[in-house]
């Protein structure tokens, strides 16, 4: 009993070899390249992706230098702006200084020229006073309560000039 009988498996032997060459011959060129071609094209996506990894990692770092130039730049604008709106408020205010003191001066100027009228007007007025006060006297002969009569009259008279 013989469980293996060589007829048969020199059969197989040949079969196998047969269909191995076959297979090399036929199938096995296509089937490598097709998994050559398949192992090139992923390759390739892999670079292809860390190609734009790459690029979108460099267009990051340049948009966020741009971002800090331009957040820079707006700091500085606004620097520059509250810095003018300083100068102008104090120009604002020393010219309102300016014009408050020239008119303070021309106040003041107009009050001495008023009150050098007034003197004026009064010593006018003293001295009408006192010409018709001596009218009066050269006028009349005067006793003493006369006179005083007379006195009273003129200081009462420049008292209500005041």
């Amino acid at each position: 009993m013989n469980l293996v009988d060589i007829r048969q498996v020199v059969t197989q032997i040949l079969g196998f070899l047969l269909m191995v060459w076959i297979l090399r011959r036929y199938a096995w060129g296509p089937v490598m390249g097709m998994l050559e071609a398949r192992r090139e094209k992923i390759a390739g996506e892999f670079k292809e992706a860390d190609r734009l990894k790459a690029e979108a990692l460099g267009l990051k770092t340049r948009y966020e230098a741009d971002l800090k130039g331009i957040e820079a730049q707006a700091r500085q604008r606004l620097q520059e702006a509250v810095a003018e709106g300083q100068r102008v408020a104090g120009e604002i205010r020393a010219q309102a200084q300016r014009d408050a003191a020239v008119r303070m001066e021309r106040a003041a100027d107009e009050i001495v020229r008023e009150r050098e009228k007034a003197k004026e007007a009064l010593k006018l007025q003293v001295v009408a006073l006192s010409i018709r006060t001596a009218e009066k006297i050269l006028r009349q002969k005067l006793d003493d309560p006369a006179q005083r009569k007379l006195a009273g009259e003129f200081i009462d008279e420049v008292g209500a000039l005041r």
